[in-house]
């Protein structure tokens, strides 16, 4: 079956929704926020998306082992028509379908983690105010100083899903979103970060605890992506109730 551009929301809606956790960021793009930066490809069930927001473009394919092999399948067929520099975030062996066209670099193995047990936020006091525009130049501090090189698309603030906590005037810790569709009733946690001198307070458990309560009230999947070896935060994760779900890598591939 030959690869095709997909434009139709709702197929896609169908599809990705068939397994909400697993295709969360994906679902979080078929919002009009993101639709405008992406493009989508299909080959029977199997789906990939071509997000366009970063530079460089990252592509993400996800599917689970029953299914894999129809979504290299597309993957073999989209590598002639993909830029020749992206980041990619991959189900596991999906980079194989990839090597014949581009070198793959390995970026870090990677979890995908769901709040499974909610019941488990009410052991953590959550802390922190809802940020919004006027906080990007202490978000960016704060970012610049603990986190360095993270994916943070500025719009997300806009949206009221960013938790964080001051001190003496100072934003020390932050959770927030990087998608988050009460639509297609999934959110995606990410850029947690506490500053440096403030850590092992439990200002992070606290403000990531404050954030899910808030996103429980519009969507039903809270969802994030973590290292696999950052034990520290797995383990944050896990006390606040996520348990993973899949696993994935992330890539960076130039054309050959």
């Amino acid at each position: 079956m030959a690869v095709r551009a997909e434009h139709d929301r709702a197929v896609l809606a169908e599809l990705l929704g068939r397994d909400p956790v697993l295709h969360a960021y994906q679902l979080g793009d078929l919002d009009d926020f993101f639709w405008p930066y992406t493009s989508w490809f299909r080959r029977g069930e199997a789906v990939a998306l071509l997000y366009h927001g970063a530079v460089p473009a990252t592509l993400l394919a996800f599917a689970a082992p029953a299914r894999a092999a129809e979504l290299a399948a597309l993957l073999g067929d989209l590598a002639p028509v993909l830029p020749a520099r992206l980041y990619a975030h991959l189900s596991p062996g999906l980079e194989a379908a990839l090597a014949g066209a581009f070198t793959v670099e390995a970026a870090g193995d990677h979890r995908k983690m769901a709040l499974t047990d909610p019941g488990r936020l009410a052991a953590v006091p959550p802390a922190g105010v809802v940020l919004g525009g006027e906080d990007l130049p202490a978000l960016r501090r704060l970012y610049g100083c603990a986190y360095p090189g993270n994916w943070f698309d500025e719009r997300m603030v806009g949206t009221g899903q960013y938790v964080g906590v001051r001190e003496d005037g100072e934003l020390v810790a932050v959770a927030g979103v990087h998608v988050w569709s009460p639509r297609y009733r999934v959110a995606a946690v990410g850029n947690v970060t506490t500053h440096p001198r403030v850590r092992g307070r439990g200002l992070g458990a606290a403000v990531v605890a404050a954030l899910c309560r808030r996103l429980r009230e519009s969507v039903d999947h809270v969802t994030l992506n973590v290292k696999a070896d950052n034990a520290a935060a797995v383990r944050l994760y896990e006390r606040l109730g996520f348990a993973r779900v899949a696993e994935y890598g992330e890539f960076r591939l130039a054309a050959r």
